[in-house]
């Protein structure tokens, strides 16, 4: 009598945990969704008391652990080429579309005041172009005083997908660059010092005069960080905004049978950001279980969080597209 009390008070003592460990879903990766990722986590969380952890730790984490199965999810702004997801037995799929932007801390420039090329910015970040009055820049800017100053290169010191993302529009547009540096999630950089995630690098462009560096736009534009306009495809300078986000979407042709992989740098079109990207999810094949759970949060914030996603000025998916993974999942057997 008194075992089968001890093993029914036991059995109400641990019913709490496991349903908490139940309803928590971990993820992993990118820095570059991680402000809408959190935003609808919160929303989520009240609606439906199922908690998502999602640790910013860059994209080549989130890949590795992924990769390792130390989580539900991982989350990579670099896409992962049809016959890698077949290796390490992965689904893959966009979640939202946002863009990375070049940032400046230069005394008296404000946020789409200073204009550059692709070409331009390549060479900055090569470290051959050293001064902002450097006559290049000097010719994209005229009226604008530009101070005689060393330029200090800021770039992320982790594997990041958008490293990924700004290194693979500087390759298509500076041949240089693509011969010398090339693109990657982690590359070997000429120049500058490195910062630890968005955040890392949005901290060290606030406290260091004259410095440049890239960030996804929430990350600019929560920390009040001026950003430039760039010359896109068609010719036109273009500033970084909710619509030359989805201007760069708009050509984007998705593919399922690829694992939706695909870049949305130096896209067509007028009005487009040349250094659009997606951010993906990544699942493991055979962890039904586990991802039954993190798709059900993708999907209610498919069917719920564009309002928040707009606001955080990140593009969400149409509903084409929307419709379209919903059936991938269905075919990948996740209901």
């Amino acid at each position: 009598m008194k075992k089968s009390m001890l093993a029914a008070l036991l059995a109400l003592l641990l019913c709490p945990l496991a349903a908490l460990a139940a309803t928590t879903v971990n993820g992993a990766g990118a820095s570059f969704p991680y402000p809408v990722y959190s935003a609808w986590a919160f929303q989520y969380q009240k609606a439906t008391g199922v908690r998502i952890n999602y640790q910013s730790i860059g994209s080549g984490g989130g890949i590795r652990q992924i990769s390792a199965r130390t989580v539900d999810f991982g989350a990579s702004d670099a896409p992962l080429r049809p016959e890698h997801l077949a290796a390490k037995k992965l689904l893959q799929f966009p979640a939202v579309i946002g863009g990375v932007v070049p940032i400046v801390n230069i005394a008296g420039i404000k946020s789409a005041q200073l204009k550059l090329s692709g070409p331009v910015l390549a060479r900055i970040f090569h470290g051959k172009i050293t001064t902002w009055n450097d006559p290049e820049i000097a010719e994209l800017n005229p009226g604008v005083d530009l101070p005689a100053a060393p330029i200090t290169v800021v770039h992320r010191s982790d594997g990041s997908g958008t490293t990924a993302i700004f290194t693979t529009y500087l390759a298509q547009v500076c041949a240089d660059w693509k011969t010398a540096v090339g693109a990657a999630k982690a590359i070997k950089w000429p120049v500058g010092i490195g910062g630890k995630g968005n955040e890392g690098v949005t901290n060290y462009v606030k406290r260091i005069k004259n410095s440049i560096g890239y960030v996804e736009f929430a990350y600019a534009k929560r920390n009040k960080l001026a950003d430039v306009s760039l010359k896109n495809s068609a010719g036109t300078f273009v500033s970084a905004s909710f619509d030359s986000f989805k201007a760069a979407a708009a050509a984007a042709r998705w593919e399922q049978d690829k694992g939706y992989y695909l870049w949305l740098v130096n896209a067509p079109g007028t009005n487009s950001w040349p250094i659009a990207g997606a951010t993906f999810i990544l699942l493991a094949k055979e962890k039904q279980d586990a991802n039954r759970k993190a798709v059900a949060f993708f999907n209610w914030a498919f069917s719920n969080g564009d309002a928040t996603a707009t606001k955080l000025i990140y593009v969400p998916l149409p509903q084409s597209l929307k419709d379209d993974i919903r059936s991938y999942w269905k075919a990948n057997g996740i209901k």
